[in-house]
């Protein structure tokens, strides 16, 4: 949707988020993103204060985690839960939800997830989802 465009992606989050507070319609994505928003208040400073968020480098180096990234993997999640792809995640998703709850099934799938991006990025493939698969499986 944004292409390689980090910041006009993090100003349509802060975009969301503002409709949201002011109770102004909002579209489907839109209003995805405004729930995931919502259930993380530990960034609802970040997208206050929208113009040093966008601008700003998160480093893991120095344990900071990425509010974007972050948010962004839990509706990669989602959306591949509701299309079922890669085929099977959606039965793997139930499979963790029944064992930790929502919540902490979709962050032990957003490790693998993002372990797979990575991995894709650094070898300049396009992700692996057999892999994908098995470490949803371990989880």
């Amino acid at each position: 949707m944004f292409g390689n465009d980090r910041d006009a992606m993090r100003r349509y989050y802060a975009q969301c988020w503002q409709k949201f507070q002011q109770q102004q319609p909002l579209d489907a994505l839109e209003t995805q993103i405004a729930s995931v928003i919502a259930e993380h208040p530990e960034y609802h400073h970040v997208l206050a204060a929208p113009d040093s968020a966008i601008q700003r480098d998160y480093l893991p180096d120095n344990g900071e985690t990425n509010p974007f990234l972050h948010m962004g993997l839990h509706l990669g999640i989602r959306e591949q839960v509701a299309t079922d792809r890669p085929t099977g995640i959606r039965e793997l998703y139930r499979q963790l939800v029944i064992k930790y709850g929502n919540n902490e099934a979709e962050h032990r799938m957003m490790d693998c997830l993002a372990e797979s991006i990575w991995l894709a990025q650094r070898h300049q493939t396009i992700p692996d989802e057999v892999a994908y698969l098995e470490c949803l499986k371990k989880q």
